[in-house]
């Protein structure tokens, strides 16, 4: 395959490692856009590419554009790149509800393109040894599942950015920003479904920067699985001393494991008689595991090393290859049919069926 030109929307954080990743996957990062032309001069100065008139223009140079946009603009990128016929990754959430989501995977298969989001934390090695433990029937009847992801980088009254903003960021901020990770990898370990949830969220600061809040901070979820197992989701950005704290456990009737990506390279086993941890270099791990372990054990893995195996299995798929697990905008709608679920529930109180989708 000859090397992929890649665009680049966005010039923070995110920009820059979706840039890395794309080079370490052997594309070439071909330019950049970014909120005005001296956001975009500047983020193509760090980066090292070209500056970009327009992401119409990136689209019609590039052959994928990765769009780490506010999610208020994903909607609007995701259309300009897929009418120019262009490969798509679109971080997350993938847009402001569910229903402009569904729109959107459904645009991307008409469009006959590979069309990924970032659900990057599938791609730990020991992540995919839980989820084919699971697959392979270990754990029995699934019974509970346990899961959280807790940050604090919004514990301080005066933290914020365009987040905040409900037009910017979204109607849900803490559960749509990481609950969206969260509650994907708990369906892609399980290998099944939430069916239904009960939610509750919490607002930490009542004002940011003298400005009304209206996201939500923490939330707390209940929730019903496909086969009838029951569990508990917590979400929040405003936990002190917790930088990315994301950890699942999942009990079976024969065994249960846990995964905590502060921790990547292991997995706990847990068993009525006896527990273990196996790590990395561990004999009985799957081919997918073994597959995503690009460094000899010993030497840790961690974010970006999932980051670049998730954007190199994205380039392989354009290729024409067929890699297993790999987020399409089918499960970016999925999770937007999730955080709507979890708002409509907090508003009122109530059980919610979560709407199914073809997968």
């Amino acid at each position: 395959m000859n090397v992929l030109r890649t665009g680049i929307v966005g010039g923070g954080f995110m920009g820059r490692t979706h840039t890395g990743a794309a080079r370490a996957a052997g594309a070439e990062v071909v330019g950049v856009v970014s909120s005005s032309p001296e956001r975009t001069a500047d983020a193509a100065a760090e980066l090292g590419v070209a500056a970009a008139d327009s992401v119409a223009a990136l689209a019609e140079t590039a052959d994928v554009v990765h769009i780490c946009s506010p999610n208020g603009l994903h909607a609007e990128h995701v259309r300009t790149v897929l009418e120019a016929g262009t490969h798509v990754v679109c971080e997350k959430p993938l847009a402001l509800d569910g229903a402009e989501a569904q729109e959107l995977a459904e645009l991307a298969q008409r469009a006959g393109v590979v069309a990924a989001v970032p659900f990057i934390y599938r791609f730990h090695p020991m992540a995919r040894q839980a989820h084919s433990y699971a697959a392979d029937g270990n754990l029995g009847r699934l019974l509970t599942v346990r899961g959280s992801y807790l940050q604090d980088w919004m514990l301080s009254p005066e933290a914020g950015n365009w987040r905040v903003d409900p037009e910017s960021g979204g109607r849900s901020r803490a559960f749509g920003d990481i609950g969206s990770h969260l509650v994907d990898l708990v369906e892609f370990v399980a290998g099944e479904r939430v069916r239904r949830l009960s939610a509750k969220t919490a607002i930490a600061h009542p004002e940011r920067g003298g400005r009304e809040v209206f996201t939500e901070d923490a939330a707390a979820v209940i929730v019903e699985m496909d086969s009838g197992a029951v569990g508990t989701l917590t979400v929040s950005q405003v936990n002190a001393g917790r930088k990315n704290a994301l950890t699942l456990e999942l009990a079976g009737t024969e065994s249960s494991l846990a995964f905590d990506q502060e921790h990547p390279d292991e997995l706990w086993l847990g068993g009525a008689e006896s527990s273990r941890v196996i790590a990395r270099d561990a004999t009985e791990l799957s081919a997918d595991a073994q597959r995503l372990s690009t460094v000899p054990a010993g030497h840790p893995m961690g974010y970006l090393d999932a980051f670049a195996a998730f954007v190199r299995d994205t380039y392989a798929v354009i290729g024409g290859a067929s890699p297993e697990g790999l987020p399409d905008f089918t499960d970016g709608a999925r999770a937007n049919q999730i955080i709507d679920a979890v708002l409509a529930s907090a508003a009122d109180g109530t059980w919610i069926d979560v709407e199914r989708r073809p997968s």
